[in-house]
């Protein structure tokens, strides 16, 4: 792979890049390096787009992507204070309309869609190495008394960073080996989805299991039924293999499965805080059924809202950090965080966005599969799969720590392949044009 190849996307690799630093321990997990970053691509596609004098964007990206800005403003006009209204409206247009239009401009074909992919498999494998030496040596976050829980370089104060990052290079890994054609690409990806397993397992974290468990059954489907079995059954095999034959953390981690059917019977503080939590975000949308508290207001009417079963707040500590109560500041469920600050408005334009991204993007992965597959399978079941994953996590967690850059990186993929990146290898106008010559376009 040449360099001049991947330039254009060089910007979003950094911000992929950067989520590999270590955060400080007892850090707050806010804004970091990967945010800047994402801040100057931002700035570098706009002053592309001022230059150059064109409109990259088709009229229904524009209006995709652009839909959640009417729902934003909205809730920002009633937030409490102004300052809180606008860094609210600005995390919200960093991640879901200005990041992932960002991206959808920098790609140009289908070679650098596969560069953020294997991108993002690089970033997984990295944390996922440190979270298996924080497992074996005990330097991890806490959990259950002991110092094991895999957190990678995110710290106790962010133990769904690490799950988050090995989630979407196990997707990326799988939409990989399931597309591409060159055997020796698949086998390797083949080979860092297996090996991603182990730290998913040891980050302990029940909605990243659910939601990849979700998505590579999706992923294996859409890439056809007869793979799809083959790959489950290896699969589980390997799975009975690795906890139950080496006993790889098998009663913690059959405490924690068990406890995923447990959430109505003897649920766990942590799951009676959820559905607490959830409880009072629909409260508050019932006050305020169109347009919501307004932006950053959740913690504000939380307590006015949700019942005495709720905890102080979480306990963490571990990995470099001192202990700490870490105060539950929203309801863990991005829907229900949408509804309760911005109401039916604002979750139907952003709902709306994705739901429209997700038609497109499995359009598009339909059309690949009627002319044969060969090219540009891996990029659809990559694209779908992040997608498909970062919705139904939503269902169990919602923004905030430094990994929420990544949701705004994997929109941006999606947007592509839906809007711009499915017609069969059809050039594409972005904000960034460079000329691909003909002996590099037959590489693709």
């Amino acid at each position: 792979m040449r360099l001049p190849r991947v330039v254009p996307v060089l910007p979003a690799v950094m911000v992929i890049a950067l989520l590999g630093l270590p955060i400080g321990p007892g850090g707050e997990g806010g804004a970091g390096p990967a945010d800047a970053v994402s801040a100057l691509m931002v700035l570098y596609c706009g002053i592309r787009l001022v230059r150059d004098r064109r409109r990259p964007l088709s009229r229904t990206a524009a209006v995709i992507l652009g839909l959640p800005v009417v729902g934003l403003a909205i809730a920002a006009t009633g937030a409490a204070s102004p300052g809180a209204g606008i860094t609210g409206m600005g995390r919200y247009l960093q991640i879901f309309v200005l990041v992932p239009a960002a991206v959808l401009l920098l790609i140009r074909h289908r070679g650098d869609f596969r560069v953020l992919a294997w991108s993002f498999v690089g970033l997984a494998l990295w944390q996922g190495a440190i979270g298996v030496h924080q497992f074996l040596t005990g330097t991890g976050a806490s959990y259950q008394g002991q110092e094991i829980r895999a957190v990678g370089t995110f710290g106790a104060q962010d133990v769904m960073g690490m799950a988050t990052v090995v989630c979407f290079g196990l997707i990326c890994a799988v939409g990989l080996a399931l597309g591409t054609t060159a055997v020796r690409q698949r086998a390797v990806a083949a080979c860092c989805a297996l090996a991603l397993l182990v730290p998913l397992a040891l980050s302990f974290s029940r909605g990243a299991w659910i939601a990849t468990a979700v998505t590579c059954s999706a992923q294996l489907v859409l890439a056809g039924m007869r793979r799809a079995l083959k790959v489950g059954a290896v699969a589980a095999a390997l799975g009975v293999i690795l906890v139950g034959g080496f006993g790889v953390g098998s009663a913690m981690l059959q405490e924690r499965v068990n406890s995923i059917t447990q959430v109505t019977d003897a649920p766990d503080q942590s799951v009676t805080d959820r559905y607490t939590m959830w409880a009072a975000a629909v409260d508050m949308w019932r006050e305020q059924p169109l347009t919501g508290v307004g932006l950053k207001g959740f913690p504000e009417h939380r307590d006015a809202h949700a019942s005495l079963a709720l905890s102080a707040g979480s306990d963490t500590e571990g990995a470099g950090a001192a202990f700490r109560k870490q105060p539950l500041l929203s309801p863990h469920n991005m829907y229900l965080l949408i509804l309760a600050e911005q109401g039916l408005i604002g979750l139907l334009a952003l709902a709306g966005g994705w739901s429209a991204l997700l038609v497109c993007g499995l359009r598009g992965l339909a059309r690949v599969r009627r002319a044969g597959g060969g090219n540009g399978l891996d990029c659809g079941l990559v694209a779908c799969g992040l997608l498909v994953w970062q919705l139904t996590d939503f269902v169990y967690a919602d923004i905030g720590g430094p990994s929420t850059v990544l949701t705004a990186v994997c929109f941006g993929l999606a947007a592509w392949w839906g809007l711009a990146g499915n017609d069969s290898g059809k050039p594409v106008r972005t904000a960034a044009p460079a000329p691909v010559r003909p002996e590099e376009a037959a590489a693709l």
